[in-house]
């Protein structure tokens, strides 16, 4: 039997991401079956979970995919005079606006592997997308408080706050969202305020 070669690999990969992006946005993600996602991108059953063992799996295929860009367009963005509580939010609004063509099926990720209390090291794409981030934020607050460690308890408020924010925000109808930019906006507020007192009075 001939070997599919990684060339075949990516091109199946990728068409199955395709037409999941376009039935979930067309018929929901509850509604969508991997059953659905095979017939119309012409393969079997068996060989979507092949790539992707569930259909979540391929939503953060599309959050990685959609963070690393955001992490492209931030770089480019950014401004020198920028204010800390600037750059996270611009840190995280390029993200939004990356992940919002799939902001109405993200909810399944954010309940599971996304979440706060989500367990660590039980699935290397969310551990991935979560060390990223919280990699990118280090990088932001050192460079405005150079010499700056961030503790534990840091991260796991910035986190909880990040999270928290992309849950609201998937279910926002406010127009374009701007309650949960009003949200992230006070979240960041909070957080960079916490972050001065903590420095200033280390335990």
């Amino acid at each position: 039997m001939p070997r599919i070669s990684q060339e075949a690999k990516r091109v199946t990969r990728q068409k199955i991401l395709d037409v999941a992006r376009r039935l979930f946005r067309q018929n929901g993600f509850e509604a969508s079956t991997t059953r659905d996602i095979a017939v119309a991108a012409g393969i079997a059953t068996g060989t979507v979970f092949n790539y992707f063992p569930t259909k979540e799996s391929i939503v953060k295929d599309f959050v990685v995919e959609g963070l690393k860009a955001a992490r492209k367009d931030f770089g480019q963005s950014r401004r020198e005079d920028a204010s800390l509580e600037e750059d996270l939010f611009l840190h995280v609004s390029t993200g939004l606006r990356q992940l919002k063509k799939c902001r109405s099926y993200l909810q399944p990720v954010l309940e599971t592997t996304l979440c706060p209390v989500a367990r660590r090291g039980s699935d290397e794409a969310a551990d991935a997308i979560r060390a990223d981030h919280l990699e990118m934020m280090q990088e932001i607050v050192g460079a405005h408080m150079p010499g700056q460690s961030l503790s534990p308890m840091a991260f796991q408020l910035y986190w909880t706050l990040y999270t928290g924010l992309l849950a609201f925000w998937a279910t926002d109808d406010s127009p374009k969202q701007e309650d949960a930019r009003a949200m992230l906006d006070q979240s960041l507020s909070m957080f960079v305020t916490w972050l001065e007192n903590e420095t200033q009075n280390p335990t």
